[in-house]
């Protein structure tokens, strides 16, 4: 399966460095005051003043407790301190996390064009970024998403993650991916969850959980990775040590990373 592969840090941790100069960035031809900065390497800018300059006669306004803009062909939502924004049935990933600051909501600019059909270009001379707006509609989950895809994923993901934080269930999600990509496994989501080598891969499939309705997080979780996060790099494999008495994997496979209750191997 064909991916976008992402540089994720599992850190929330923030390197602040001084907001962008006036005019460094501009949208379709024009500078706009989008409060831009960098953090991590990562240009963030104000959310209402980038999707106004894309989308002028677009509704934004704050509610509940996040931030919500709304146009001809998109509806989209960013709530502060959450890992991703929402738009058309779409999830995309923030890894440091949606911002508020000064009363902007601040998203990544990369992201948020992608939400909105936008392309991005950044002079590394200059430092000026430029949004340039799509040419088409802006996307929806429907066409995104494989149905079959996100049924099954989220279904293995939420019944591996059950108490898992939103990072741990990206990656269970990973997992699956990696293997529908790797030689030595099946090529298809439900052909790996349902592998029945070695007497099954999954315990939620030996003992029926996976047909659990999933969890509306690990529905986020699945459509984020099949957007492209990675959390855990190549892994193959997951545990719980402390759940399993077998620990072949620990004992035979390279260790990655610990998240939650899972081990994660390669």
């Amino acid at each position: 399966m064909k991916r976008l592969f992402l540089s994720l840090a599992l850190s929330l941790s923030l390197t602040l460095t001084p907001a962008l100069a006036a005019g460094d960035l501009t949208v379709d031809g024009c500078a706009v005051d989008a409060a831009a900065t960098v953090r991590n390497n990562t240009t963030y800018v104000s959310l209402r003043a980038v999707t106004q300059a894309l989308q002028p006669d677009a509704l934004i306004l704050w509610t509940g407790d996040r931030a919500l803009a709304e146009g001809e062909d998109f509806t989209l939502t960013a709530q502060p301190g959450a890992l991703y924004l929402e738009v058309n049935g779409r999830a995309l990933y923030i890894p440091q996390g949606v911002l508020l600051e000064n009363g902007r909501t601040l998203v990544p600019v990369r992201v948020l064009a992608e939400a909105l059909g936008a392309e991005v270009d950044w002079n590394s001379a200059t430092g000026e970024v430029t949004v340039t707006s799509g040419d088409g509609d802006i996307l929806t989950g429907a066409e995104v998403y494989d149905s079959n895809a996100l049924y099954w994923l989220s279904r293995i993901i939420s019944a591996e993650s059950q108490g898992e934080s939103l990072v741990g269930k990206l990656a269970v999600g990973n997992v699956i991916l990696n293997r529908v990509d790797h030689a030595d496994f099946p090529s298809t989501i439900y052909d790996v969850i349902f592998d029945s080598r070695w007497g099954g891969q999954f315990e939620p499939v030996r003992n029926g959980t996976v047909y659990n309705t999933p969890t509306l997080e690990s529905v986020t979780a699945a459509k984020l990775v099949l957007e492209g996060a990675e959390v855990v790099g190549d892994s193959l494999y997951f545990l719980a040590p402390s759940l399993t008495s077998n620990h072949w994997i620990m004992n035979n496979r390279d260790y990655v990373a610990t998240i939650g209750v899972h081990w994660f191997y390669r």
